[in-house]
């Protein structure tokens, strides 16, 4: 008997080395019991300096929602989700390539006792976003469609080239068109995290073509749904690009689940803040432009003071009314162009386009007085917080989007150090970032 113990034992640790699927077994505050070697691969690296032996700590840079389904999940027992996707290296657009994907799976086992599993599905991602725009564009040649336009550009963005239909689709007359540039006819409207007009193009180009939908507006000022398809028209050269080829259909807007989708992807579960994610994103695109036009761009980091006291003494449940009480406040205040993200647990970031350091931190130090000035209802009684702001500008010196987050986490923690409720600013590092 006790031979069939061990072997038994021996089978079941080559099992979970050889499994190609990642396993954690963790308790209900995320501490690990259990976590095996392909696990250990995809969530160590994420860690950084957060606890590496708890699973809530480890992922609370890529996914902070994750604590959060499983402590609002009220069975003992069950799925609390199924494939939950999260998108770790969004670095990678950057260099041309797919984030990386984990899909992760959270079972209840117990009142202390859950299960974890992770598989990486960056590749089964990126096709099925491919597959979706190639459906969205073929379906609309069968249904909804009521005329489609062409534009042909230069690799400069230049209009050299327009059909009729053009006309036809927009008012506009082909000879006021041709010779202009593609950002002065279509309109691109980032502030709601549609991606400009210039990175369109370089997704074309990287990936031969790119789908869009946005609407659009007729020279009487009309607005209509259009779906864009942005292709690249080759050159003699092998790989390169000669220009591009624009085509525009009007078609029936199908809103049936656009608002809910755009939430899911966009927006942090808890306060609907935008997410990591989208942040990241968003940074991207403003560094690009930044470099390109020098508009100045800078950054708040802010982060709750005492916030692991806040949930000790009243509950997490007390803990997360606070973050969404503070999102409420902190983005009733900014502009429509500012975008207000929560990074994970209790820090948030500001995204200040067209912004200079001295205007960003009266923005950071009205902030942190309404944040002073809020009142959260508690059972032990009212509840009042402040936090810490660290404020930062893009310069020659530093314009990364890592080296930016870090010099505004290093303002950030010299506010806390210098006694906590304060903002901190800083222009650039001494040396390039």
């Amino acid at each position: 008997m006790r031979d069939d113990l061990e072997r038994d034992h021996q089978q079941l640790l080559e099992f979970l080395y050889a499994c190609p699927v990642g396993l954690v077994q963790f308790d209900s505050a995320g501490e690990i019991l259990m976590i095996n070697p392909y696990a250990m691969k995809h969530l160590l690296p994420m860690a950084g300096t957060r606890d590496p032996a708890n699973l809530f700590a480890m992922l609370e840079g890529c996914a902070p929602e994750l604590r959060n389904l499983f402590d609002d999940y009220g069975k003992e027992r069950g799925t609390v989700c199924d494939g939950h996707r999260i998108a770790v290296d969004i670095g990678a657009v950057r260099k041309g390539k797919d984030p990386k994907v984990l899909a992760c799976t959270l079972v209840k086992l117990g009142a202390d006792r859950a299960m974890a599993t992770f598989t990486e599905i960056t590749v089964q991602v990126a096709q099925e976003r491919r597959l979706k725009q190639t459906e969205t564009w073929f379906g609309s040649l069968i249904s909804g469609v009521n005329d489609y336009a062409v534009l042909s550009l230069t690799p400069e963005g230049i209009i050299d080239g327009v059909n009729a239909a053009f006309a036809r689709q927009t008012g506009r007359r082909i000879e006021d068109v041709a010779g202009e540039a593609l950002d002065a006819i279509l309109n691109t409207d980032t502030a709601s995290g549609t991606l400009s007009l210039s990175d369109q193009l370089r997704l074309a180009e990287r990936d031969g073509w790119y789908l869009d939908e946005s609407w659009q507006q007729r020279s009487t000022g009309e607005r209509y749904w259009c779906q864009r398809l942005f292709a690249v028209r080759p050159a003699g050269e092998r790989g390169a690009c000669g220009g591009y080829f624009v085509v525009l259909r009007d078609v029936a807007r199908d809103e049936s689940d656009t608002s809910d989708l755009r939430r899911m992807l966009l927006c942090d579960h808890l306060t609907g803040a935008a997410n990591r994610t989208h942040f990241l994103q968003a940074f991207e695109r403003e560094q690009r432009r930044w470099r390109q036009d020098r508009q100045p761009l800078s950054l708040i980091l802010l982060d709750v003071d005492h916030f692991k006291a806040v949930n000790d003494t009243y509950g997490h449940p007390t803990g997360d009314v606070v973050l969404k009480q503070l999102t409420q406040v902190c983005s009733a205040m900014l502009r429509p162009a500012d975008l207000f993200a929560r990074l994970g647990g209790e820090e948030f970031a500001v995204l200040l386009p067209n912004t200079p350091l001295d205007e960003a931190a009266r923005i950071a130090d009205r902030l942190r007085q309404s944040v002073e000035a809020m009142v959260v209802t508690a059972d032990a009684g009212p509840l009042r917080i402040t936090a810490s702001f660290g404020c930062v500008t893009a310069s020659d010196a530093c314009s990364s989007v890592e080296g930016l987050i870090g010099l505004g986490d290093a303002q950030l923690y010299a506010a806390k150090h210098a006694g906590r409720n304060r903002v901190y600013t800083r222009a650039a590092l001494p040396a390039a970032a």
